[in-house]
């Protein structure tokens, strides 16, 4: 992997590092929609997956919810598990020339919904049977596209959990999502020893990206910051989107 292209690599995990660190969330979204600009969706998911897997254990086990978590969003986790499973050829499938397009208009969606502040709560006694049918929902997006975030956020931002417990409920989900995507990875021989150098700046960046988003968090406006960010995304997705369907129709 030529040098030009290890720099981009480092530049994108080192800004996807510093929103996870300030949001707690967002570091595949935003790097695998960076990285999709110039390379195949499963080829980004490949780099992506182990700084994803590292940054969401060590979210994980920061706080003392973790045993409430695992009661309260197993069917969730669990219904994201089999959704990625049921789903694990869409990477490399005779379908997959449309992940581009399903990733970019994830991430018009993901803005659009954080921009506009749609939100709804959820009783208690519904969040079994509803974690499980948007785990599942979540899992099959998840294995066409690498990303989590919808419509599993807005579901764990509808039960009603404090700040920090929902910080650290983030990085169980999203380990559980991350581990399983990664078997789907090995199983399609897309993690060999090519991402191995990609793989170690990514890891590398990220960490740093997170330490100086943390570091920095108090001093940031959090709202103006997470408007300009999603905003971002959202014109990222229409570029990997729109280039996607040019390319689609000029073949």
């Amino acid at each position: 992997m030529f040098e030009p292209l290890l720099i981009l690599i480092a530049a994108s995990f080192l800004l996807a590092g510093f929103i996870k660190g300030t949001l707690g969330l967002g570091l595949p979204t935003v790097a695998m929609g960076l990285l999709a600009v110039v390379m195949p969706p499963p080829q980004a998911l490949a780099i992506v997956i182990v700084p994803a897997i590292a940054t969401n254990i060590w979210q994980t086990f920061v706080g003392p919810y973790l045993r409430d978590i695992v009661w309260r969003l197993w069917p969730l986790m669990v219904g994201t598990v089999a959704g990625i499973w049921l789903n694990r050829g869409m990477l490399i499938g005779p379908y997959a020339h449309y992940g581009p397009i399903v990733l970019g208009a994830l991430l018009v969606i993901y803005a659009v919904t954080g921009l506009r502040k749609f939100s709804f709560s959820l009783a208690r006694k519904d969040e079994k049977w509803v974690g499980g049918l948007i785990g599942l929902t979540t899992g099959a997006i998840s294995a066409t596209t690498g990303v989590q975030v919808l419509p599993s956020v807005p579901f764990l931002q509808a039960i009603g959990m404090e700040k920090e417990e929902l910080v650290q409920a983030l990085g169980v989900f999203f380990t559980v999502a991350t581990v399983t995507l990664a078997f789907n990875l090995t199983a399609a021989g897309l993690l060999t020893a090519a991402t191995a150098l990609p793989g170690a700046v990514a890891l590398a960046c990220s960490f740093v990206g997170m330490f100086i988003g943390q570091a920095l968090r108090s001093r940031l406006e959090p709202e103006a910051f997470r408007r300009w960010f999603l905003k971002s995304m959202a014109l990222l997705g229409i570029y990997i989107a729109a280039s996607a369907i040019y390319e689609i129709l000029a073949a």
